[in-house]
């Protein structure tokens, strides 16, 4: 499976983007993220973990808890694919634009 097609699995559950939603700002712990979140700990954790496989978040330790943020390579790989669409459309437009214009 790519990159984009494991993040945007990943971004089909509406929690999982509230979470990225809070990680805008910086890092987060998985306490902060429960404090903010009407779901258990683990359930957080568990959410945490499929947005880590998807690369659209990374961890990092500090002493003896662990701080999520923001992969912008994740996001990137999801860009490139919406943009894609974006490519197709405009080079439609220019084909078609070109065929209007012709004699």
């Amino acid at each position: 499976m790519t990159t984009a097609t494991q993040a945007l699995g990943a971004l089909h559950d509406p929690t999982r983007r509230r979470v990225l939603e809070l990680m805008r700002s910086g890092e987060r712990s998985v306490r902060e993220l429960t404090d903010e979140l009407d779901i258990s700990q683990p359930a957080v954790s568990q959410h945490l973990r499929v947005l880590r496989e998807a690369e659209l978040v990374a961890v990092r330790p500090q002493g003896a808890r662990r701080l999520y943020r923001i992969n912008p390579d994740g996001l990137s790989a999801v860009r490139a694919w919406v943009d894609s669409f974006w490519d197709d459309a405009l080079g439609a437009f220019a084909d078609h634009a070109s065929k209007e214009t012709s004699p």
